[in-house]
């Protein structure tokens, strides 16, 4: 049986900036087994890389390291996991990890391509940027 992972697990997990809750996250995540994994949606993935960043002042390259090492772990099966992958390797290369996902899962869904109002977004995953 699966433990789905909310995002404010991950965060205390990853930050232990909490004394109080980052112990309890820990060891929940810390009693993950291959028998028993946690489960890691997309939506909770780009919420933590978001909270990392915009909250914790994380930069982008330790964000797509740690999202990068929790996927791989044999403890956690991810939503999605060839959109996570593409989009952790677009993010690695200096992408938005949201923004891949975004175009990530609209290639996947069989879409031409996405439009975006974002020049960034447009430039790093090939986005169409909408003037």
């Amino acid at each position: 049986m699966m433990i789905g992972v909310d995002t404010n697990v991950l965060v205390r997990y990853l930050t232990q900036d909490d004394p109080a809750q980052a112990p309890i996250a820990t060891k929940a995540l810390e009693s993950l087994t291959v028998r028993r994994p946690g489960y890691l949606g997309v939506v909770t993935l780009v919420e933590t890389s978001w909270v990392l960043r915009h909250t914790y002042g994380f930069d982008a390259q330790d964000v797509t390291s740690a999202l990068s090492d929790l996927v791989n772990a044999d403890e956690f099966v991810v939503e999605n996991p060839a959109v996570v992958d593409r989009a952790l390797k677009a993010a690695s290369g200096g992408a938005d990890f949201a923004d891949a996902v975004i175009a990530e899962t609209a290639r996947q869904a069989g879409c031409e391509h996405t439009v975006t109002f974002d020049r960034r977004a447009a430039k790093a995953v090939d986005m169409r940027l909408l003037t």
